[in-house]
Formats: C-alpha cells, structure tokens, sequence
C-alpha cells in the first residue's frame, strides 16, 4: 500500500505541477500558439488508456497494466522534459496522459483482486489522502523549481523519485494474495471500445475548444491559452462546439452502462452521480481564482492559495467516510447538497459588499461534500461491478467523470465568452454549477440499490 500511496502522490503532483511551468514551457519552446493542447491532448489521451486499462485489467489482472501505465507515464516526462520543440513536447504529454490513464484505473482493478471489501472504504479514502499535500505544495514547488533549475526538471524530477516508490510497490505485489481474474458476463469488442474511445475524447476536446471560442469575449474567458492559441471566430466556435455536441451524444452512451444519463438505479446512478460532482468541483476551482483575481483584487498567489482549502476539505471528508460505515444513500444525498451551499457562497462572494471570506468557506464546503461522496462511489462501483467487469465499470466512471467535467466547464465557459467576464457572469456561473450540484440528490437516492 506504501508503494501505491508513493506513486499516486507522484502523478498528482505532476498533474497539478504542470499549469504552473506551461507558460515558462510555451515561451521557451516558442509554442504559445499549442499552450492548451499541452492540456486537451494529455486529457484526450488518457480517456481513450482509461477505456483499455480497464478492459486490460479485467481479462489480465491489474499487475501488468499497472507497469505498462507507470512505464508510459514516465516516458512521457523524460519525453516533454528533454523536447527541442513544442512538438515533441506535446507527444511527451500525449505518452505521460495515456500512462497516467492506463495506470489510474489499473489501481482500482487492484484494490479490487488484493484487499476485501470490507477494506475498500478505506483503501479509498487514503487514496485520496494521497492528493492533498500535492495539492497544497505541487504548485508552489513547481514554480521554485521551474526559476531555480529550469521548467525540465519540474518533469524529469519526478522519474527519479518514481524508481524508490516503484520498488516498494514491486515488493509489495509480490507477497499480496491475488485474485483471478474473472472472465467477464459480456464483452463488447476492444475495437469497437476503442474507437469510441477516441470519438469521445474528439467530442470533449471540441465542446471544450468551441465553448471557450464561441463568443466575442473568448479570449478573456479562456484566459492565458485561449488568448495564446488564437480565439475562433463566434460563427466558428459555434460549429466546433456543435460538432462535438453531436459526437459525444454518439459515442458517450457506448462507453456508459445503459441507463446512466437517466439516471438508471444502481450502477448507472453511481457513475453519473460521480461525473456529476467531479465537474461541479472542478467546475468551481477553475473560475474560482480567476474571479477572485479579477473582481476581487487578490494577487494570483492568494486567490490559488483559495483552493488549498478544498484539498484539506476533500481529504477530511474522505478519513471521516473511511473511519466507519454510514448510511451511504444518506452521505450520497448530503454531499452534493453541501457542494451546493458552497457554490452558492463562492457566487456570494463575486460582490463587493460580501467578505472575501465566503469564498474560502464555500471552496471548503466545496471539497468536504466530494471528500464523502468520492470514496464512496469508488466502493459501490467495485461492489456492483460482476466478477470481470471491475475494470471496464471503472474506466466508464473514469470516462463520464472527464466528460462531466468538461461539459460544466464548456458550459460556463461558453456564457463567460459570450457575455464578458464581469461580477454578474461570474455569479450566474457559480449559481449554475450550484444547479448541477443540486441534481445529485436526485441521482443520489437511485445510487443505492
């Protein structure tokens, strides 16, 4: 557990290190011009690895997709940290974001084969553990490395610190009981999973580019790298974002157990509940600090420092939801009612007359409410998985998490671009994101069977 712990922390890090080195990165590569495929390119890469790490997990076991994704993860650092040109660069992060697919879901096939389930509350609420203090210093350390030593090492440093925590995951695979692997109740084709796979992963990239880019004020709300990769223009951006609309309808139910975008008791509820309350939060962290930022006049160290907050929030949820067993319906209703009171009061704090305070606290309440809901999903997805399908149940929470996400993001987006990013906007996106969250509870009484 030690090992896994190790290496978690590591590709958190990583994931939450490399926003802060990008612009050093783009300006030294001369490649302003291909900032946010650094982010869209790595994201679309580890949806299609998600969706074949799990079925590799299933019909293998978790051992060797578990390798194959750290081996992939780490080449794809020594790639972007020793590339001549953008170029390279991008396939560097193209290579780590597959690995980091592969390898994520691997682990749940893992937990999964190697601990009871009995032990899966808390197997999960360590690994979410395992992201706070990353997300509390990554960005900090990331930022002193890339000036003092040069933005390569904030991705060749972390290879060398790989080997130890590899080694003890090593030692630790080879004393664990493992079980089988089950040979799975049905088996839709890996070629046809794969392509869509990469139908969704065009779908995300689109909605998420024709969002930023649909209206006059695109620039300002795609901030530094839409400024950098050239707005399209209104007409454009609308065509690109329907053409990925219309893709995700095709492709995304492929990937999802049926029923999930109804609402399906069970599994399918779990699944959407848990993209549900990934993209409200990470909805909120995006435009958090740049409304802080922008309305309030906190530099952007303070208004980053905001969601540290969330992380400490996130991680105290999941050690009192791992401590002991409680009415999982209960905690799968109450957290994303609390996402939403503090959603609501990061809205609040767009005016002037409120205290700055109320962000940190909405940020909080924010963090708290996943940090109980997150684990607890994980578990419900590995219990109702049949024996074979823990892998490929996974990787579509995976998938529908990445999309969620984007379609919150793209659609709060799309309304900053087309209005302006002023005190009122941010308000009504906050308010927006509170919605979605609200929708949980709904989701949240057919989660349970």
């Amino acid at each position: 557990m030690v090992g896994v712990l190790a290496l978690v922390v590591l590709v958190a890090f990583e994931s939450l290190a490399v926003a802060t080195a990008m612009p050093m990165v783009g300006r030294d590569l001369d490649g302003l011009g291909l900032y946010a495929l650094a982010f869209s390119g790595s994201m679309a890469a580890g949806m299609i690895a998600t969706v074949l790490g799990g079925r590799w997990g299933d019909l293998r076991g978790p051992v060797a997709p578990l390798w194959a994704g750290l081996a992939a993860f780490v080449a794809g650092l020594v790639i972007s940290g020793t590339a001549p040109g953008m170029d390279v660069f991008l396939a560097g992060r193209f290579v780590q974001g597959f690995g980091g697919g592969v390898f994520q879901v691997a682990l749940y096939v893992l937990v999964s084969r190697v601990y009871p389930a009995a032990l899966h509350p808390k197997v999960f609420g360590a690994l979410a553990a395992a992201w706070v203090v990353p997300s509390m210093v990554g960005p900090v350390i990331a930022g002193s490395v890339a000036v003092h030593l040069g933005w390569r090492w904030v991705f060749l440093g972390v290879p060398l610190l790989v080997a130890p925590a590899a080694l003890l995951l090593w030692r630790g695979l080879a004393s664990a009981p493992m079980e089988n692997p089950a040979e799975p109740a049905t088996r839709t084709p890996i070629a046809r999973r794969f392509g869509w796979a990469v139908l969704t992963a065009a779908g995300a990239a689109l909605t998420q580019s024709g969002a930023q880019s649909g209206g006059t004020h695109s620039a300002e709300a795609a901030g530094t790298a839409g400024a950098a990769s050239g707005a399209m223009g209104p007409g454009t951006g609308i065509a690109v974002l329907a053409a990925g609309l219309v893709l995700l309808a095709v492709s995304l139910p492929r990937l999802l157990p049926p029923g999930t975008l109804r609402g399906g008791r069970g599994l399918p509820s779990v699944i959407a509940l848990r993209g549900i309350v990934a993209g409200t939060f990470l909805g909120g962290e995006v435009y958090l600090p740049l409304m802080l930022h922008a309305e309030r006049g906190l530099s952007l160290t303070q208004a980053g420092a905001v969601l540290t907050g969330g992380a400490l929030a996130w991680s105290l949820g999941s050690w009192i939801v791992g401590r002991k067993t409680y009415d999982r319906t209960l905690i799968l209703s109450v957290g994303p009612l609390v996402m939403a009171a503090g959603l609501l009061l990061m809205a609040l704090s767009v005016l002037d007359s409120a205290p700055v305070a109320l962000a940190f606290a909405g940020e909080a309440l924010s963090g708290f409410g996943i940090g109980i809901v997150y684990p607890t999903l994980s578990v419900l997805v590995l219990e109702l998985s049949a024996p074979g399908e823990e892998g490929e149940n996974s990787a579509s929470m995976g998938v529908g998490e990445s999309v969620f996400t984007v379609m919150t993001v793209a659609a709060v987006g799309a309304i900053v671009a087309g209005l302006g990013a002023t005190g009122s906007v941010y308000l009504a996106g906050f308010a927006l994101i509170a919605l979605v969250a609200l929708t949980g509870t709904l989701v949240a009484r057919r989660a349970v069977p």
